[in-house]
């Protein structure tokens, strides 16, 4: 089996300029955006991949939002594929009173092929609940901010431009491609969301997005869960992931073959099933209700003061406890609500599991009485 840390091993001595970037390149370019460059430029700069890192091996604490990009920094840094690649314009925004966690980092490849790469939810609390958010909000701030960041690339910039992302940061790159001005457009080539979450039909059904889903390449793992809420029109690739249920979301365990992915057929009955109940679960509750109960689910949370998950999950018994505590304090009608969405999942989990396996047997019994047909002629 084999990673991008493998594919990085067995290509990453051949430059794009003698072959150009693939669906596996994508990939990486993609999680580049979640890189800890905050501290590593100094204004505008322009620097490559090479001296970033030698920048960040100065840096006291080496903190990274995934340890597996301790392994993945310096191999970019290191291979002649990547090394001399440029950072531009590198943007990391977490706005708490906007519920916005907005980052992204623009990647200059050679013959001015400019991959704009956005950043997926990070650790932040509030990264997670602009992602909440969603459920319930055609535009939220990071969308808006990732159309502005494009159209601000393609004004100082010359040259075709390639968008991606991972989790968010792929929905981000179909939002920011569909509603960008005109000019933009037409310099866009395509587009990679890696298991990036979809839209609300108010988006679904405007001219934008439609105008732009046949430049989406879209990539989701055998039992993607993440890359599958809300709606998406694109057709998708499936990877084959080597992790379990949602941990398959992580870019790392995605199986790749020289310069492609490890394809499936399809998606695993589980990601159907996760599917088809958060799409009921969303048409059953109302958008002002789902606002409602998220608004409500995070007032808890922000009750233990914590602002990331790490922060939240350090001291489990406390938080728990801390959590029960001001469930208990809250108003009659926010239980109401929560106890009334949870009430109506739970409903649909059940029902949908319950034709899942009538359908499953009546697939066996076709199966036996076409069996014993095929016998008695």
């Amino acid at each position: 089996m084999a990673n991008i840390i493998d594919y990085l091993n067995w290509r990453g001595d051949i430059p794009f300029s003698q072959v150009p970037l693939n669906e596996i390149d994508s990939l990486i370019l993609s999680r580049i955006s979640y890189f800890p460059f905050d501290n590593l430029f100094q204004g505008e700069e322009q620097i490559t991949i090479e001296n970033a890192y030698k920048r960040f091996k100065k840096e006291k604490d080496k903190i990274v939002l995934q340890i597996d990009d301790l392994d993945l920094f310096p191999m970019v840094a290191k291979c002649a594929r990547y090394k001399d690649l440029i950072l531009l314009d590198y943007i990391n925004k977490i706005e708490l009173k906007e519920q916005k966690q907005f980052s992204a980092i623009t990647i200059c490849l050679p013959n001015n092929i400019l991959y704009v790469s956005f950043r997926g939810t990070d650790n932040t609390l509030i990264g997670w609940k602009e992602d909440f958010n969603m459920s319930f909000s055609s535009h939220v701030p990071s969308q808006k901010d990732s159309r502005v960041y494009l159209d601000n690339i393609a004004s100082k910039y010359k040259g075709d431009i390639i968008v991606g992302g991972h989790s968010k940061g792929g929905n981000l790159a179909v939002y920011s491609s569909a509603f960008c001005n005109s000019e933009t457009k037409k310099r866009i080539k395509v587009i990679y969301n890696e298991d990036g979450p979809g839209f609300d039909e108010d988006i679904i059904q405007t001219t934008e997005y439609q105008e732009i889903i046949k430049k989406v390449h879209t990539y989701i793992p055998q039992s993607s869960i993440i890359g599958r809420l809300l709606n998406h029109q694109e057709t998708y690739t499936v990877v084959q992931s080597t992790a379990n249920g949602i941990m398959q979301h992580d870019l790392y365990s995605w199986q790749v073959l020289g310069s492609k992915f490890v394809s499936m057929k399809n998606v695993t009955d589980k990601s159907l099933l996760v599917d088809k109940t958060i799409k009921e679960w969303v048409k059953t509750v109302p958008a002002g209700q789902r606002e409602q109960v998220v608004e409500a689910l995070f007032e808890i949370i922000n009750s233990t003061e914590a602002t990331t998950l790490e922060e939240l999950s350090n001291k489990k018994i406390a938080t728990a406890r801390i959590l029960i505590k001001n469930y208990q304090n809250i108003d009659n009608e926010n239980k109401i609500l929560i106890s009334r969405a949870l009430h109506s999942l739970l409903g649909i989990i059940k029902e949908n599991i319950m034709t899942n396996i009538s359908n499953k047997n009546s697939k066996k019994s076709k199966k036996i009485k076409s069996s014993k047909l095929e016998i008695k002629i």
